[in-house]
């Protein structure tokens, strides 16, 4: 095993904000350490955040077609943050790609940006295509992000993230188990934009309007929430339960943003209520909405923790530049407690330029 490695991770998220880049050290003494070294956001210009949108709504057939079209664009994202930052340093690219489907039920994954041709092109080492597998040994592939909390996140009870999905890790009689607790952004982005806005800044929008109890009621009695873990979520679910539930309403946006902040503080509550004196990590874009996390605050009892900037924003893409470095040494970086798979394992492809 080497000392150190120095990879540059990449991870795109169902809140379709846009790529994110770490360029991370990560050193092994007695524990994992991680230095977060260039980090940045690409957005998604208008054509592809509009097919990303988009991609449960199209065949396999022309999915096969956008996956060669976006690791290509990746390709050149990845190239552009390395030459602008001028990496020379570099063992690996280790990442995620885009979800395009995810119905770990059908067996069946799939996220694109995974293709060989990113280390030709690129010419490094690439790790990429980190669900697939653990969806073939039975489980969810999701989520993936717990091995990092376990072992470069230990001091804190609770790791949450607030991404598209608000999802948890914690251990559990000295296993890890982590699960899809609700969406976020995924939802709360999707009825801001009708409003022309990118997302809701601190929550104001959401903070102006008011709950509508009989739509926070049926929101809070959908069945994925009296389901026990291992379980996640995916945009087809979003699809199918959320929007079209919401907009039988016709409520002004400011409430439906009121509405389902209120839900959201409400799921997470739920599940980190369970534990006395905690503490918990939150990271991801949704602790940028200060309507949220004060809600959250005023339904938990337990001590929340907001980290530096660079660990809110890329602690994804860093974790899966870990997973990259576990699978270059053939160790362990899929958790079966976690995922419902048959066996704990150390996933993703590698492949060579």
């Amino acid at each position: 095993m080497k000392d150190d490695y120095f990879v540059v991770g990449v991870m795109s998220g169902t809140s379709l904000d846009g790529i994110d880049l770490a360029y991370i050290k990560f050193s092994k003494k007695v524990q994992w350490g991680f230095k977060i070294l260039k980090a940045e956001t690409i957005k998604y210009p208008t054509s592809w955040y509009e097919i990303l949108k988009g991609l449960t709504n199209t065949s396999l057939q022309e999915l096969e077609g956008i996956d060669i079209a976006y690791s290509n664009y990746l390709a050149q994202v990845i190239q552009g943050f390395i030459k602008k930052h001028q990496i020379k340093k570099l063992d690996a690219v280790c990442s995620h790609g885009h979800t395009a489907l995810h119905q770990p039920d059908q067996k069946l994954t799939y996220q694109i940006g995974n293709k060989p041709h990113l280390a030709q092109v690129l010419q490094q080492t690439v790790v990429c295509d980190f669900r697939v597998q653990d969806v073939e040994l039975g489980g969810q592939g999701a989520p993936l992000v717990p091995i990092g909390d376990k072992l470069l996140f230990s001091q804190y009870d609770f790791c949450l993230n607030l991404g598209g999905f608000a999802n948890i890790s914690t251990d559990v009689n000295q296993e890890r188990i982590a699960y899809d607790i609700c969406p976020v952004n995924i939802v709360l982005n999707h009825y801001v934009i009708q409003l022309g806005y990118d997302f809701d800044d601190e929550g104001n929008i959401a903070a102006s309007g008011k709950v509508h109890d009989e739509l926070l009621n049926q929101l809070n009695a959908l069945d994925f929430y009296k389901k026990e873990y291992p379980k996640s979520l995916g945009l087809e679910w979003v699809n199918t339960n959320i929007f079209p539930l919401i907009d039988e309403f016709q409520l002004p946006v400011s409430d439906v943003l009121c509405t389902f902040v209120e839900h959201i503080a409400i799921q997470i509550a739920f599940q980190i209520n369970k534990r006395e004196k905690s503490t918990f990590l939150i990271t991801g874009g949704g602790v940028y909405n200060t309507f949220l996390i004060n809600r959250l605050k005023a339904l938990t009892h337990q001590t929340i923790i907001i980290p530096e900037k660079d660990v809110i924003e890329f602690k994804e893409a860093l974790i899966f530049g870990f997973l990259g470095v576990l699978k270059l040494e053939n160790l362990i970086n899929c958790l079966k407690s976690v995922t419902g798979a048959s066996k704990n394992h150390s996933t993703g492809k590698i492949f060579q330029p």
